[in-house]
């Protein structure tokens, strides 16, 4: 069974945590190709680990004992972008009062990441190709090319072939980044990976300095059901609000949810708790003589409640009970605010 000292050791050897089947493959497809100078082209949404695949991609290649370095191209353009990739001589601008390695030479048998790359302007990715191509880089106001040996990761939250096509991304520089693809997943659709990220992030905290909090069951499968719209991101950032902001060692469900309804309410990125359709189960009789009548949620909850009862809290054998899915039964104990010995 998979711990969070596994997934800690497998993020110190700069591998991918998780354990989902999406995951899984990833972490052996890194170590397939990582031996390899092939460039590699990773796409998905933003904070999905985009970097991370870099890192581990470079951790484990023949490149390893070398530099990695991480260019945002959307963070400047022109003239100064390309000074930062390809360096500048003395007096090539204004400003420039000496030479500049650039990061492709900085970067010499090591790998250069380029994030963000479908932000990069149509000139300079006419240079990159050059570069790609011939494997020299010519610095601002110089003439003559310089060898480099760098493997080249890029990175893109855009559709590149739809770029290519609306004449915005070179179809040539397309096909020379995309030669291994790596497309990434969010982590709602990798639902299994968040109780192990969860893990690994509370530990990263506490060595950090901060308060060494752990999380109550009930508080992990809250995690489980929740959207995370930003993604892996998003979960580390909630994270870390919470074991800074709990004034209790046990982060409980209770404090998750009133987190998350403060930061709805100054306007974060809302993360919603994924509804599901009524079950089909059967539910306990309701006698029409009664004062009170019971709603259907009531019903459900006192079902649900009686169930776990019988099964002594054995969530899988529960939801086999119930005709429903393990996480179905999840998003209901979270929807009726069940806490039981094993879920509190």
């Amino acid at each position: 069974m998979t711990t969070v000292v596994d997934e800690v050791r497998r993020q110190r050897e700069g591998l991918i945590c998780g354990v989902s089947d999406w995951t899984l493959r990833l972490r052996e497809q890194v170590k397939r190709f990582a031996p390899y100078n092939s460039s590699v082209l990773i796409s998905g949404p933003s904070g999905t680990g985009k970097e991370l695949i870099a890192r581990s991609l470079h951790a484990h290649s023949l490149r390893a004992a070398n530099r990695f370095l991480a260019v945002d191209c959307a963070s400047v353009t022109g003239e100064l972008m390309a000074s930062q990739l390809f360096g500048h001589l003395e007096g090539a601008f204004t400003g420039a009062s000496r030479a500049s390695l650039g990061c492709f030479r900085a970067a010499h048998q090591g790998t250069i990441f380029l994030d963000e790359i479908g932000e990069m302007e149509l000139s300079l990715q006419a240079k990159l190709l050059r570069v790609l191509q011939e494997r020299v880089v010519v610095p601002v106001g110089g003439h003559d090319g310089i060898p480099v040996d760098v493997r080249v990761i890029a990175a893109t939250n855009r559709d590149l072939e739809a770029e290519v096509s609306a004449g915005r991304f070179r179809e040539d520089l397309f096909y020379r980044l995309n030669v291994v693809c790596f497309p990434t997943k969010s982590l709602a659709d990798r639902r299994e990976d968040i109780v192990p990220l969860a893990g690994v992030f509370l530990e990263q905290f506490a060595q950090d300095g901060m308060p060494n909090k752990k999380m109550t069951p009930g508080a992990i499968e809250f995690l489980e059901v929740c959207s995370w719209p930003g993604n892996v991101r998003q979960l580390k950032n909630f994270l870390e609000q919470a074991v800074v902001g709990c004034d209790d060692p046990m982060i409980s469900l209770q404090y998750v949810r009133s987190l998350l309804e403060t930061r709805v309410g100054a306007g974060s990125r809302p993360i919603e708790v994924e509804s599901q359709q009524p079950s089909e189960a059967i539910v306990s009789p309701v006698h029409l003589d009664d004062r009170e009548w019971n709603t259907l949620d009531d019903i459900e909850r006192q079902h649900i409640l009686q169930t776990l009862e019988h099964t002594y809290y054995n969530r899988s054998a529960a939801a086999r009970l119930l005709g429903i899915s393990r996480q179905a039964l999840l998003r209901k104990v979270v929807k009726h605010g069940i806490e039981a010995p094993s879920l509190a």
